[in-house]
């Protein structure tokens, strides 16, 4: 009986000789070299993630905000009443005495036309927003109050500052209560998130 050439014993015992030398683990050197590259693109990346988290929930408090001036706009002609928006840490009381409105606030029927608004007990709430903990929002304003025709104690700027104090953006609100959003101040100077 004939074998071919390729299946004879010592062919065989070659082919497996090869396959075990042709198979090598990891080295040490390698695989710290390979944890080390990774550690540097983590280091990199970490940060850019972290930025890229602060500036949209910065983007989502002042896209609350915006609409908080529009539904207080609507809301003030549709009912021909005064709307007002002030500082709520509950969702229920304005808190007129904090400084920064980053706990949150209220939209609500000021049915006294009291100024600055503060929300009684009978008065309709017309939209809680949530709090923005890892911000700061500030404002020229105590409260904003919006009436169905002629505006007033309206008009005013309010500030949107992440927790790296850069890239500041602004809601300014005209008399007429029309809100446009920036990045720079009335100097036209890139807006600056205030350190106290």
């Amino acid at each position: 009986m004939k074998h071919c050439h390729g299946s004879t014993p010592a062919n065989r015992a070659r082919i497996r000789t090869s396959n075990r030398t042709g198979i090598r683990g990891v080295t040490l050197i390698e695989m710290i070299m390979v944890i080390a590259i990774v550690a540097i693109l983590a280091a990199v990346a970490v940060p850019s993630f972290a930025a890229i988290r602060q500036n949209a929930a910065k983007r989502t408090a002042l896209n609350n905000f915006w609409h908080a001036i529009f539904l207080a706009r609507s809301e003030a002609m549709k009912r021909n009443s005064v709307i007002g928006i002030c500082k709520s840490n509950d969702g229920q009381n304005c808190n007129n005495a904090r400084g920064d409105w980053a706990g949150g606030w209220i939209v609500f029927d000021n049915l006294n036309h009291d100024e600055p608004a503060e929300r009684d007990s009978d008065e309709p709430i017309l939209q809680v927003y949530p709090a923005w903990p890892t911000g700061r929002i500030t404002s020229n304003r105590q409260t904003f109050t919006f009436r169905p025709i002629t505006q007033g104690a309206v008009n005013g700027t309010i500030v949107f500052c992440d927790a790296s104090g850069h890239g500041a953006q602004a809601i300014i609100i005209s008399h007429t209560g029309r809100p446009r959003q920036s990045s720079r101040d009335a100097s036209n100077k890139p807006l600056q998130c205030s350190t106290s």
